[in-house]
């Protein structure tokens, strides 16, 4: 499993992202101070605070996580 930060601070990001992730088939959790949900539901993104980073936990290894990783890059805080 993999961590990094993510923004998603506007409507058109959170639409976007879903349709961005929805095309693996492994699990991504959004993590925002005790809340987790699944990053594949806009109605679960939505609930959460969306003005501040959030951590996305990315549920695979290997050659797939470069391909998300590349997927990711407009939504990636720099750390």
């Amino acid at each position: 499993m993999q961590t990094v930060q993510i923004s998603l601070n506007s409507i058109d990001k959170v639409k976007n992202f879903v349709n961005a992730i929805s095309k693996f088939d492994f699990d991504f959790d959004l993590v925002s101070g005790r809340y987790v949900i699944d990053a594949k539901s806009i109605m679960g993104i939505f609930s959460l605070d969306l003005s501040k980073p959030i951590d996305l936990n990315i549920h695979t290894e290997g050659s797939e996580l470069e391909s998300v990783m590349e997927v990711l890059k407009p939504y990636l805080i720099e750390q």
